[in-house]
């Protein structure tokens, strides 16, 4: 069966808020419900977020029907400037996302230093119980806004990734990135030591000019991979990324369980690197294309794979990322029932 979903091109943005009533993005929203708007605030330098002028119609929408909408997002496992609530509600008001500019409160969902979180079963091929960031367990429902971009581990990442890495605790950022522990190729090192400088978790280090790795504190966030010009660090493409992309979903499994989402991908900025990394490693690799709606996550992340790919007139993720097979999340989501790849694309 397919699934119904919706594109709003980027010259009428400015329409969003109707757009979505359409795309039924908000049917979901009961009275007073504690509605979770989750989002990347952008990592400091970065400029590829989705911005407070287009979150300001999805909160005055959830208004509308009396329910209770928040920002929010959990902290991430490298050491920068989202990796605990304090500097990570700095860095949302540094980008904009203020009560003021967006009309509700932000609450970082896995508390002060991202162990706050609530064990969800699940019962699937990696995990059978997930970890999941408190306050989006406690809430009601949710509307994920996802900038879609290409993602160094996974391809791209669109809702999928959102949902399922983006809504874990850190013990379960840690648990999903796991196998995506990079190989080190000491023959291509000339001992710049600039992965060095970008390891938050200190696992890099020069011996004789050549890198080594300590694996027991590497957590597999992969920085090191972005941070290096000379490929001297690669996943094992056999298993890393096909195996975090699984577990993402599984992820997913366990934070929409018994609860009901909607899903809002933006195709703009679209950059090779997560919007973790600065404008440096993050500028577009082509044009603003549009906006994609929906209430079923893998049928919005197949159609804005399916866009953007148009719009760059081939394969612009396996031109970015040979190696990586970025269809493992969307045919894995499928699989286990989180929504359907077939889709109708309707435009607005």
């Amino acid at each position: 069966m397919s699934s119904k979903v919706y594109f709003l091109s980027w010259s009428r943005r400015s329409e969003l808020h109707d757009f979505l009533k359409v795309a039924g993005t908000f049917d979901h929203v009961k009275a007073r419900n504690f509605m979770a708007i989750k989002i990347h605030f952008g990592e400091d330098g970065n400029e590829g977020y989705i911005k407070p002028e287009y979150v300001l119609p999805v909160i005055k929408a959830v208004e509308e029907k009396t329910a209770y909408p928040f920002l929010t997002d959990a902290s991430t496992i490298y050491v920068g400037k989202r990796s605990d609530a304090y500097h990570h509600l700095l860095i949302a008001n540094k980008h904009g996302f203020t009560v003021e500019k967006c009309g509700c409160p932000i609450i970082i969902a896995d508390g002060m230093r991202g162990d706050a979180e609530k064990k969800v079963e699940v019962n699937l091929k990696y995990f059978k119980s997930v970890y999941i960031a408190h306050e989006i367990y406690n809430s009601d429902g949710f509307i994920f806004m996802s900038h879609f971009k290409g993602h160094e581990i996974t391809g791209f990442g669109g809702a999928l990734k959102n949902i399922g890495m983006g809504c874990g605790s850190k013990a379960g950022k840690y648990a999903m990135h796991h196998s995506s522990k990079p190989l080190v190729s000491q023959k291509l090192c000339v001992g710049c030591g600039n992965c060095v400088k970008n390891c938050y978790q200190k696992a890099l280090y020069l011996v004789n000019k050549k890198i080594v790795m300590d694996k027991e504190k590497c957590t597999g966030c992969c920085q090191c991979m972005v941070s290096c010009a000379l490929r001297v660090f690669q996943l094992d493409w056999s298993e890393g990324s096909a195996t975090v992309q699984e577990k993402i979903v599984e992820y997913a499994i366990g934070v929409l369980k018994n609860k009901k989402g909607a899903y809002i991908n933006f195709l703009n900025h679209i950059s090779k690197y997560c919007d973790c990394f600065s404008l440096a490693k993050n500028n577009p690799l082509m044009y603003d294309v549009g906006i994609i709606a929906g209430v079923d996550p893998v049928a919005v992340d197949q159609a804005s794979y399916d866009v953007v790919n148009k719009a760059f007139g081939k394969n612009f993720f396996k031109n970015i990322y040979p190696e990586i097979d970025p269809n493992v999340q969307l045919s894995y989501a499928e699989k286990l029932g989180l929504g359907s790849r077939n889709y109708v694309l309707i435009e607005y």
